[in-house]
């Protein structure tokens, strides 16, 4: 259980304004570091039960102006792949313990920052060869996965929608609706797991405006901030708190 107090909201507020922005304007891969974050301050499955339905308002709030925009091919691809995914997420989930559950968000959130950055480095190339559509599925049962545990979807599908060639925006409005049909996806299966509480609907409802004040941002942002100084500021912070999760796990 946790407290809806000061210190609460005034780390939960800035992690939901961050996620809004980045699911907003840049794609789907940085906003699970609003559940890494919360899970600095609370028990990691209340924080996966509290990012959810906020990370679906987010999803309705970025369809309309990326309406029609993703690639209808490719979005099919992740979201049938990731079906069964979210099914081995479910498996996973039942057996680990919170410290488990703690160490799996903060490596995930360490490798997400070191494959961007083999990426960035030229030590790891994406779009020279298109991937298959069977390479799709996998992309997506992988998405389904981390979504489920972490809401760390991003990553694997991003690998996949980069490999054939999509544009800015084009890549932005796939990722909207490949993770809008995900999040429903998921919605049943944590309430059957408990993830959801009075007090997450709570505070659910309080992080509501933020969340759409984030989302917001994030459309406007996408035109106008370059994507290095938001995702620079994203792998430190990742960095910082996916190795607190490690640590805390771990001891």
């Amino acid at each position: 259980m946790f407290g809806l107090d000061f210190s609460f909201f005034a780390i939960a507020v800035p992690a939901v304004v961050f996620a809004g922005i980045s699911k907003g304007g840049f794609g789907s891969g940085a906003a699970f570091a609003a559940a890494s974050i919360l899970a600095l301050v609370v028990p990691p499955g209340i924080a996966l039960g509290l990012m959810l339905p906020l990370l679906m308002l987010i999803d309705v709030a970025s369809l309309r102006p990326y309406w029609g925009k993703w690639r209808a091919r490719e979005a099919r691809l992740l979201i049938f792949g990731a079906l069964p995914g979210v099914g081995l997420g479910i498996l996973l989930y039942t057996y680990a313990s919170d410290d488990g559950l703690r160490v799996l968000i903060g490596s995930i959130s360490i490798v997400f920052v070191a494959w961007q950055l083999a990426v960035k480095w030229g030590w790891i190339g994406l779009g020279a060869l298109q991937m298959s559509d069977r390479v799709g599925y996998l992309a997506g049962l992988t998405a389904g996965f981390t979504s489920f545990v972490s809401h760390a979807g991003g990553p694997p599908a991003a690998v996949f929608l980069l490999s054939r060639g999509l544009g800015k925006t084009e890549y932005q409005a796939t990722t909207v609706i490949v993770f809008w049909a995900i999040n429903i996806a998921k919605f049943v299966p944590y309430a059957f797991l408990g993830v959801f509480t009075a007090q997450t609907l709570a505070a659910n409802v309080v992080l509501a405006p933020f969340a759409l004040l984030g989302t917001w941002l994030g459309v406007k942002a996408h035109y106008m901030i370059l994507e290095r100084l938001f995702f620079g500021f994203t792998y430190t912070l990742l960095v910082i708190t996916g190795s607190k999760l490690i640590l805390d796990g771990l001891s």
